[in-house]
């Protein structure tokens, strides 16, 4: 999308804002003259074509990690994300074609690989999206031999989808007999739990918030965010 109008969708913001050299900008955004590097393995272009616009949380990742329930507004501003210069990167085609759609318990760049998992962690902050175990141990793991650094998020608002606040017609697997929350209408006990996921944390389904291992039902009332 041309966010702001002026002619340069998101692919040519990017390569604007991580261009060694500034290029020309003639009719319909068109670069010419200007020098880019690939962080992921070091590749250097004077030719914009050669190189794609990764999502460095790839979008297939981001569902599986969240986005899924979010509304088609913050899916939209996630896949643009101009905000924080580590979510969309300019990097050779072939890099990130062997990426693919993985994470990195299953992908790493060959170069500036401490780079690279700092950046996919604040990515994942900043849109409040989910890590799994293989991927929260490949993160640490690589992290361990990295140096030690403190890392600014700015984070994004999040919105979820109309049909996921409290229906319980995301399309997840509720089977089971489904859970307390998902089939709890308007019961008064859940407001703060409808009020957290509308601003975007959560969901707190099946006992435990998934987000946040350690909050967990004890009481067993269906309740995890009180």
């Amino acid at each position: 999308m041309d966010a702001d109008g002026d002619g340069c969708d998101t692919r040519d913001e990017v390569l604007l804002q991580e261009a060694r050299r500034k290029p020309s900008i003639g009719s319909s955004c068109a670069l010419s003259g200007g020098r880019w590097v690939s962080y992921y393995d070091g590749t250097w272009t004077a030719d914009p074509s050669t190189f794609d616009i990764d999502h460095l949380v790839p979008l297939a990742e981001a569902w599986d990690s969240g986005a899924g329930r979010w509304s088609d507004d913050t899916r939209r501003r996630f896949a643009n994300d101009l905000g924080d210069r580590r979510s969309l990167v300019a990097v050779s085609a072939s890099s990130n074609r062997s990426k693919s759609d993985r994470d990195p318990a299953e992908w790493l760049p060959p170069r500036n690989q401490c780079r690279y998992v700092r950046d996919y962690a604040a990515v994942k902050t900043r849109w409040r999206l989910a890590v799994d175990a293989q991927e929260k141990q490949a993160l640490l793991g690589r992290a361990a031999g990295c140096r030690n650094v403190v890392v600014v998020v700015d984070t994004a608002a999040v919105q979820r989808g109309a049909q996921d606040r409290g229906g319980g017609e995301t399309g997840e697997d509720n089977s089971g007999g489904g859970n307390k929350e998902d089939n709890a209408g308007t019961d008064p006990r859940f407001a703060y739990c409808y009020l957290a996921q509308d601003r975007g944390y959560g969901p707190y389904q099946q006992g435990r918030d998934p987000e946040y291992a350690w909050y967990t039902d004890t009481d067993q009332d269906g309740i995890v965010c009180e």
